[in-house]
């Protein structure tokens, strides 16, 4: 069967494209397309949570990051944390939540963050009260920055 006799849509469907927002070429459906877009949202989330580390820990004085490196790895540890840790603990904690309606939750937060802070060397939180207040306003930022920040 030759080219001239398939059906031009078919020969269409699987052709590249030139992407008009990004300017390059892809392939539709493809997996490399996939994997690539997929990393990229992986490096715009640790960036965007470093922002909102630096800038949550600007805002409140109880809280000290000695550079941006350690903001780096502050946002790679506890992203870290909140994927493998945090759900073990919600489900362990689960009556315990369910009899503070929930509330039990920013205690962990706040536990999680003082648990980063003794892992990564260049993150400072003071008491377990600024890391309450740390969790509370960096959730806040976050959101804000995922609002603003598209991706």
């Amino acid at each position: 069967m030759h080219l001239k006799s398939r059906p031009a849509g078919i020969l269409r469907a699987y052709a590249p494209y030139r992407d008009r927002q990004q300017g390059r070429l892809a392939f539709p459906g493809s997996v490399l397309t996939m994997k690539v877009e997929a990393e990229m949202r992986i490096l715009l989330n640790w960036f965007v949570m470093t922002i909102a580390i630096l800038i949550s820990a600007y805002l409140l004085p109880g809280i000290s990051i000695r550079s941006l490196g350690a903001a780096l790895i502050t946002a790679l540890v506890l992203g870290l944390i909140n994927a493998i840790v945090r759900p073990v603990l919600i489900v362990l904690t689960l009556p315990l939540s369910i009899i503070t309606f929930g509330l039990f939750i920013f205690i962990l937060n706040a536990l999680l963050v003082l648990l980063t802070s003794s892992i990564v060397p260049g993150f400072y939180v003071s008491s377990f009260w600024w890391a309450l207040l740390f969790s509370l306003v960096f959730s806040i930022v976050s959101a804000v920055l995922h609002r603003v920040i598209p991706g």
